[in-house]
């Protein structure tokens, strides 16, 4: 599925997918990887669309003066404010508000590896956001804690979400230690804020991610993404959490687990 080139608050760049049909729907603001905004983040961006959502996956770097080609190749990063990159998520929020093909009250915030901090960073601070997703992202020790490009630490941010929040993680994730999933975990329960959590057994870092093939597993990919719609589908029809704050957390690791030998694959 192919999508539409926008440009949304002022100077923002993005690309648009839209389900099927005309009748209003959930939206999705898709956040690319450290590469910027590339194939995986596209292709992701047109399977939701397929799924039936609306989908925006905006250009974090629309404002970044520096090299996109190497960015894309892996042989730069772009270390940016959080001010700078919830703006343009914020811009990418309120574009897709007024959209009329998007439902009204029913925009989410996705985020994958590097960007899975942002939902964090920008529901922390907006209560018009329905619901927040990290995949394997949000609990590396450079975002746990706070720095001049990164003010607020992610113990001041989790309990500070007002909408329900989904995290995916893989037992082998060279980035993210159990303990690193825990203390997200505890921090969300000390605020009492509902999540629904899933560690995915023998899973590595970007699992999800067919365009890298050491990293990618189809079986775990496909039910993850199946995770994913579930709780879209279960927050925007109001089923979860229902009123209550909520937690759910599901795991499955080896007795011998030891976050020393796992290692990054490509």
């Amino acid at each position: 599925m192919s999508g539409e080139k926008v440009r949304f608050g002022g100077d923002c760049d993005g690309v648009l997918f839209l389900p099927a049909g005309a009748a209003p729907a959930g939206a999705v603001v898709i956040l690319h990887e450290r590469y910027g905004l590339v194939r995986h983040t596209l292709d992701l961006a047109g399977r939701l669309a397929r799924d039936g959502y609306v989908a925006l996956a905006p250009d974090l770097f629309s404002r970044w003066s520096g090299d996109k080609a190497a960015l894309a190749r892996g042989e730069a990063r772009a270390a940016l404010a959080d001010d700078e990159v919830a703006a343009v998520i914020d811009a990418a929020i309120d574009f897709l508000k007024r959209h009329a093909r998007v439902a009204a009250g029913r925009v989410a915030v996705m985020g994958v590896c590097q960007s899975g901090r942002y939902p964090i960073v920008v529901g922390s601070r907006r209560r018009d956001v329905a619901a927040l997703v990290v995949f394997y992202g949000a609990s590396q020790r450079r975002d746990w804690d706070a720095s001049p490009l990164q003010p607020r630490s992610m113990a001041e941010m989790l309990p500070a979400i007002a909408a329900p929040a989904l995290f995916v993680y893989g037992e082998r994730d060279h980035t993210i230690s159990l303990a690193d999933v825990r203390s997200v975990r505890d921090v969300l329960e000390e605020g009492r804020r509902s999540y629904r959590m899933r560690i995915f057994a023998g899973m590595p870092h970007g699992w999800l991610n067919d365009t890298m093939p050491g990293r990618y597993r189809e079986k775990e990919a496909g039910e993850a993404w199946r995770v994913l719609l579930a709780f879209l589908d279960d927050v925007f029809s109001g089923r979860w959490p229902g009123g209550r704050v909520r937690w759910e957390f599901e795991s499955a690791t080896a007795p011998d687990y030891d976050f020393s030998r796992n290692v990054r694959l490509e």
